[in-house]
């Protein structure tokens, strides 16, 4: 085994896979595997369940009401498959939803993603299940109390420091996605540091 394989250090990621941004982070913290000596280990998170009891626009609501079916089906093939599913899982169901601009709430999308997966087609019932939501929400809380409840997913901890983001398009490649994860835990890891932000001047660009 390499030295580059056993030195690499792991950092969480928590996702969850409707919402565009968390989809951008998470193609460039891909990117971060390529050129830094960091692997990734996925988990569930959920928009629905941070924006419980919320008062939102009633768009908002229609949105979070279709959030909750992929969150849980990827929670249920996560604890009836194992971690290793998640992130195919994820893949699956993000290039639909995202680059492919297919409606989060379509139960076809779904089995498609399951079946790319290579997991089974009956596991798409659990979106319309509150069966398992108390390891949904686990996962989530875990992720969440990291960093606080008035931010969102992605949600990265690396080395004993969570941050929220970084929110960014298109995603940086290369070394380019290296300098941006470098700058992202410095900045995070320094004592007192809390927020850096700008407005957002334009959507994901799913390049």
């Amino acid at each position: 085994m390499s030295e580059a394989v056993t030195t690499r250090e792991v950092a969480d990621f928590w996702f969850d896979p409707v919402c565009p941004w968390a989809w951008m982070t998470s193609r460039w913290i891909g990117e971060v595997e390529k050129v830094r000596p960091v692997g990734v280990r996925w988990h569930i998170m959920s928009l629905a369940v941070l924006n419980e009891g919320r008062e939102l626009p009633e768009e908002y609501r229609e949105v979070m009401a279709k959030a909750w079916g992929p969150a849980r089906v990827v929670n249920a093939a996560r604890e009836l498959h194992g971690e290793d599913v998640v992130k195919p899982l994820y893949d699956a169901l993000g290039t639909r939803f995202h680059p492919g601009g297919r409606d989060t709430g379509d139960p076809e999308v779904l089995v498609e993603a399951l079946e790319e997966a290579g997991l089974p087609a009956e596991l798409a019932r659990y979106a319309t299940s509150d069966e398992l939501d108390e390891s949904l929400r686990a996962s989530h809380r875990e992720g969440i109390t990291r960093v606080g409840e008035d931010v969102g997913t992605p949600v990265v901890a690396f080395d004993g420091v969570a941050f929220f983001g970084p929110v960014v398009t298109p995603a940086p490649k290369g070394e380019d996605a290296g300098r941006l994860w470098d700058g992202c835990v410095l900045v995070a890891g320094t004592p007192g540091f809390f927020e850096l932000k700008r407005t957002r001047t334009q959507g994901p660009r799913f390049d």
